[in-house]
């Protein structure tokens, strides 16, 4: 087995648990095959057992926590611990995200169930090289499956050499897939839809709006498949308005509205802020406003945009609110931290003369736990505040 030698003054996160070792970590940067299995070692003896390594990656090294080579065995052993763990949190469900990477020691995978289909994602070339090891311990676990998917249309991949592309390696996809999350059912198409298919990370926090929307006018904003807007309309409220700006996946929403028997939602194609600025111009205001855009930063040093797009749209929704009205804003951009985002919001109801108060904060839900000794794995952030 190859061996990677790390400095003896860059063993600090190691020890606090870390799975990542950076290039600038390396007394040397090795040219081995990306994806090649290393053994890590110290410069002063300590050895960190193996990993993934790639040259051509800012992560040189994800650490297994193992020192044998992984195989069809290795995979299916933490593929089933990781299922244990969503069968104790959510017994009940049948779609979730089965594999987080580095959460569940299983660094640069992503796997996600929706009944008895999965989509796979590969963030790391040692994945990727593995994939058929992959794919044959879910069918070992997962006996019934009908369908794995690969959607691997994503710019991290690039950070690691890997192509772009998405492909079927098992059974058959439908055109339309159908799933339950608490007693609502969502279709949509996942081969055609945005990542993996369906946000499972905001499945409690829906259900913190559906217990708060009672009798409340609300607009749903970037509401893709309908997840808030079809909660709120459960939690019997007065009317629900979803913006989105894909006509495709607001056909999927109308439709998830029609197979709940669901009354008073309707959806509406819009660019967000336009939509806003018009319902101002309007004088249209409202009970509550959900704010849940897709990522503003792909990388830090897109964080100055990020946060001048959360101050607008965030500021735009606070105008809209009635007296008393609830803002319900979430943001996924991993570079953007809790305090800060946090921070945005207070600096906008200043600006504004408002003043809020913070009822509930939410995170990922549990089929997306946090590794601590790695950050990045903790991303969502679900605040949501009453406006005076």
């Amino acid at each position: 087995m190859e061996k990677i030698i790390i400095k003896k003054n860059s063993q600090k996160r190691l020890k606090s648990g870390s799975l990542w070792i950076y290039s600038n970590e390396l007394t040397e940067v090795p040219q081995y095959p990306s994806g090649t299995i290393v053994e890590v070692i110290s410069e002063d003896g300590n050895n960190y057992g193996i990993g993934f390594y790639n040259p051509n990656s800012l992560i040189s090294v994800r650490l297994l926590l193992t020192q044998r080579e992984p195989d069809l065995e290795f995979f299916r052993d933490r593929i089933e611990q990781a299922h244990n763990l969503r069968k104790r949190v959510f017994p009940e469900e049948a779609s979730y995200r089965l594999v987080f990477g580095e959460s569940d020691f299983l660094p640069g995978l992503v796997i996600d169930k929706y009944q008895d289909y999965f989509a796979i994602q590969y963030f790391s070339a040692g994945m990727e090289i593995r994939k058929e090891l992959i794919i044959n311990s879910l069918l070992e676990l997962f006996p019934e499956t009908n369908g794995i998917i690969e959607k691997n249309s994503f710019r991290a991949r690039k950070n690691e050499g890997l192509n772009q592309y998405e492909k079927v390696v098992f059974g058959e996809i439908p055109d339309e897939i159908t799933i339950t999350e608490n007693g609502i059912k969502y279709s949509f198409s996942l081969q055609e839809s945005q990542k993996t298919g369906f946000y499972l990370d905001q499945k409690e926090n829906r259900l913190f709006v559906r217990r708060i929307s009672k009798d409340m006018n609300v607009l749903d904003c970037y509401c893709n498949l309908g997840g808030f807007s079809l909660n709120s309309a459960w939690g019997r409220a007065k009317k629900v308005v979803g913006i989105d700006s894909s006509e495709n996946t607001l056909q999927f929403a109308r439709r998830n509205t029609d197979i709940n028997n669901l009354k008073n939602v309707k959806f509406i194609k819009s660019d967000v802020e336009t939509f806003l600025k018009n319902e101002i111009n309007n004088g249209n205001y409202w009970n509550m406003i959900i704010l849940d855009p897709p990522s503003f930063a792909h990388s830090k040093k897109d964080v100055p945009v990020a946060k001048k797009g959360y101050s607008k749209i965030n500021n735009l929704a606070l105008r809209l609110l009635n007296q008393g009205g609830w803002l319900v804003t979430s943001s996924c951009t991993q570079y953007i931290y809790e305090d800060v985002f946090q921070y945005i919001i207070k600096k906008e109801a200043i600006n504004l003369n408002k003043k809020i108060r913070l009822v509930f904060r939410g995170m990922q839900s549990p089929d997306h736990p946090i590794l601590e000794s790695i950050p990045e794995t903790k991303y969502l952030k679900f605040l949501v505040y009453q406006v005076f």
